[in-house]
């Protein structure tokens, strides 16, 4: 693959995984806020929204992978204040999974009246975790690109 065609597809990929991203961002935002604003009670999501959730965390792993595996990470030009803005976003865009584990497991979990069942707990943690390590691996590709971004030529 030249660095042209390299160049495309990565950024194809990268465009997939921010997509993703975002479209997490906004199915699990209101839910979010839900959690904060009523600890300790029961919020439930939809069955579309859980397989929205998944189907995005499927989506953003799957862009990951395929980048990392057969496309490298190519600059289109060097520039030291957008390798900044990649790396901070990189950390803004792990900042809500970290709120979102935060929030479920060390203040809204104990607060709830009963818990749930272990099958459910279960799904949850997978779920949870699915999306976790997707928001990491987008984080990754976006400290990638910033690291390409302020290297010399």
């Amino acid at each position: 693959m030249n660095r042209r065609s390299s160049g495309v597809a990565y950024g194809l990929l990268l465009a997939g995984q921010t997509a993703a991203a975002s479209a997490l961002f906004w199915i699990v935002f209101p839910w979010f806020r839900q959690v904060i604003n009523h600890i300790g009670e029961e919020h439930e999501l939809t069955l579309s929204q859980h397989v929205a959730i998944m189907t995005f965390a499927a989506l953003l792993h799957g862009f990951y992978w395929t980048r990392l595996r057969w496309v490298p990470v190519v600059a289109p030009f060097r520039n030291v204040f957008l390798a900044h803005l990649c790396s901070f976003w990189s950390r803004v865009s792990f900042f809500f999974g970290g709120a979102l584990f935060s929030t479920l497991f060390f203040r809204h979990l104990p607060e709830l009246e009963a818990l749930p069942s272990l099958g459910r707990i279960a799904l949850g943690v997978f779920e949870i975790v699915t999306v976790l390590f997707a928001l990491f691996c987008y984080s990754r590709d976006l400290e990638r690109l910033a690291k390409a971004l302020e290297e010399p030529q």
